[in-house]
């Protein structure tokens, strides 16, 4: 794994359409995320099996899986982040970031609701994304071992269920 600083840009597009009620952003996708060209590709994070327990569905395997979970469940899904330098995966490298336009979704959406997935996701937010307050949530990534499943899942539970 590289230890050096290494600009990415997100290659693949926001998961939404007019139904979207709630807004779900990450900070960037790790290099699993980026070589599968979708949102929360690493076996370890958390973010697909809480998602699906949250809205009582099975957890999807395939990428049509995914987007169909969260279309049907009227959940958008981007990232804060267009471009920036990291290390890897670390959130905690990110520097020069460019963040991306949100408003293209909340425009197209009647987004009730904006959630970030980790403290560094909702730092980013709140200094690069305008025209949205957001709701921090604890991040699904496997670095949040502070955070059980059981207890992820209660949280964004508690939270989510309030739109949904």
């Amino acid at each position: 794994m590289s230890r050096e600083y290494e600009h990415v840009t997100h290659t693949f597009g926001p998961v939404f359409d007019e139904n979207s009620k709630i807004l779900i952003l990450g900070s960037m996708p790790s290099v699993r995320s980026r070589q599968q060209q979708f949102y929360y590709g690493h076996p370890q994070n958390r973010f697909w099996r809480v998602i699906s327990s949250v809205v009582g569905a099975d957890v999807p395997e395939t990428i049509d899986e995914k987007r169909e979970l969260m279309l049907k469940n009227h959940i958008a899904l981007w990232d804060v982040i267009e471009s920036c330098d990291i290390v890897g995966s670390s959130d905690s490298s990110i520097k020069n970031v460019k963040g991306n336009d949100i408003g293209v979704i909340l425009t197209a959406a009647d987004i009730k609701a904006v959630f970030v997935n980790g403290r560094k996701a909702y730092e980013l937010f709140t200094k690069y994304c305008q025209g949205a307050a957001a709701i921090l949530l604890p991040s699904t990534s496997p670095a949040n071992a502070a955070w059980s499943l059981e207890r992820l899942t209660e949280k964004w539970q508690s939270e989510l269920g309030k739109f949904l």
